[in-house]
């Protein structure tokens, strides 16, 4: 061998081991990088059957495997949110469809302590809807065959798999640990009444899940309060329950779907399927509805985003469930230009259209008066907005998106009187809006609070009144 082969060797050599070591130190400063980044610290557990010579680098790989699985929330969450999301204890009831899927999003979304619980096993039927089981997994309980997924997607997560039925004497074994969130996917009606009832008496945040069965248009979902969901039969009939059974009325969030179920329900005996199969309760089913599996998984997809974003404290404004015809808005916009040139062409400013009219009206105040945003027990979508008009919140300011609340035309008209006066000053305004402030401070930080949500929405200025 020559000399320049020698050296040709050598200098290869010596590059590869450059190259490794560069390698080496640049993923070393990444992985601090991205720990800093994401903050999150995964939840260990600590198995037995562990190896006890498992090297401190392995530790230090499996932190980095974790905050790199979760970088993309921490980017859209941030930091602190993501790390509340990390903490939660989050208890899905019910894991066919929409509680599978639910479920797998909340893994997903980093939520590391879930208790899962159904009584029910994975069957071949189900496997249309289901988020993860296989045939390999019919025959088994449906929590169990979650947990051994989840186990596969995120290790470091504590998950308790409790196979059994809810029961008002179970309630101890299912809610307890103070859990931060329950979702409700329960499909009997009994059952989901005795679970809320008992989420509320305990004062833990809870999500019902209407009918998803029988329906197929994903455009018709809403997320409303349970005092408005009539449109849903199941949920309908679990309102009305609640009420009777323990005057529970409102402040339960409700997922439902506005669409006509599309076919009606199978009898086990008009089935060619082995109905009975796996089946543990005797009797507990004897019809079944027909499933289109798409809208069960995005039922539980948007679940999971309304427990996640409650948890991070980055919660949303669901669009309400009502229906106003175009002949309404209209109305509201000449009312709204009437009040104006009522206080003179020096005063006057409206900076609105028709179509900032319908955001305002249907989407920020819900078509209720500010003074009245609690929700109502309703027995239709339709809205009546014959007696609520418009107005100026601070009138130093135009009549634009972030300045004007819905009221009746009784409350409109005391409000102006109160932050108008009777003088045309900018002083004037200033003090008498300062003043009902300083009255009513919670309904102006409820105010305040729907104005923020129109400027997040359309990017407009942080204007907010010195108080």
């Amino acid at each position: 061998m020559n000399v320049s082969t020698v050296r040709l060797c050598s200098s290869f050599v010596v590059g590869v081991a450059a190259g490794a070591g560069f390698v080496i130190f640049y993923n070393a400063n990444a992985s601090c990088f991205r720990r800093r980044a994401t903050g999150i610290t995964p939840v260990r557990r600590h198995s037995l059957s562990a190896s006890k010579e498992k090297s401190s680098v392995a530790a230090a790989v499996n932190d980095e495997i974790v905050a790199e699985q979760f970088t993309r929330n921490v980017q859209f969450f941030g930091v602190e949110a993501q790390k509340k999301v990390a903490d939660a204890f989050v208890v899905v009831i019910g894991l066919g469809g929409v509680g599978s899927h639910c479920a797998h999003m909340l893994l997903r979304s980093g939520v590391s302590n879930l208790r899962l619980v159904d009584f029910d096993l994975v069957s071949v039927s189900s496997l249309n809807r289901h988020a993860l089981a296989t045939r390999g997994d019919v025959g088994t309980s449906k929590a169990e065959c979650l947990k051994s997924h989840f186990e596969k997607i995120y290790p470091e997560a504590q998950i308790e798999a409790k196979v059994m039925l809810y029961e008002r004497s179970r309630e101890e074994s299912l809610l307890g640990g103070h859990p931060d969130f329950v979702v409700d996917c329960i499909d009997n009606i009994e059952t989901k009444v005795d679970l809320l009832a008992a989420c509320v008496r305990r004062n833990i945040q809870v999500i019902a899940c209407g009918g998803a069965g029988a329906k197929c248009d994903p455009t018709r979902i809403r997320l409303v309060d349970i005092a408005e969901s009539a449109v849903d039969p199941l949920v309908r009939a679990v309102r009305h329950r609640l009420k009777r059974e323990y005057r529970i009325e409102t402040g339960i969030w409700v997922l439902l779907s506005t669409e006509k179920p599309k076919c009606d329900l199978v009898s086990v005996e008009s089935s060619d399927s082995m109905m009975t199969d796996y089946q543990i309760l005797p009797n507990f089913r004897i019809r079944t509805i027909p499933v289109f599996g798409a809208l069960p998984a995005i039922f539980g997809m948007a679940c999971a985003a309304h427990v996640v974003t409650h948890l991070a404290g980055k919660t949303f404004d669901p669009e309400p469930v009502l229906r106003m015809q175009k002949k309404q808005f209209e109305t509201q916009l000449d009312r709204l230009r009437d009040r104006e040139d009522a206080r003179g062409s020096q005063s006057s400013s409206v900076a609105v259209d028709v179509e900032d009219i319908v955001y305002l009206v249907k989407d920020v105040w819900h078509a209720r008066s500010a003074r009245a945003q609690t929700p109502l027990q309703s027995k239709g979508m339709w809205r009546n907005t014959s007696g609520l008009c418009l107005t100026r919140w601070d009138p130093s300011r135009p009549a634009c998106l972030d300045n004007l609340v819905l009221l009746t035309l009784d409350e409109a008209d005391e409000h102006d009187a109160q932050v108008w006066g009777t003088m045309n000053s900018s002083t004037t305004h200033e003090n008498g809006l300062k003043a009902l402030v300083m009255r009513e401070p919670g309904f102006a930080s409820s105010v305040e609070g729907k104005f923020m949500r129109v400027r997040q929405d359309f990017q407009l200025a942080n204007i907010r009144l010195s108080l």
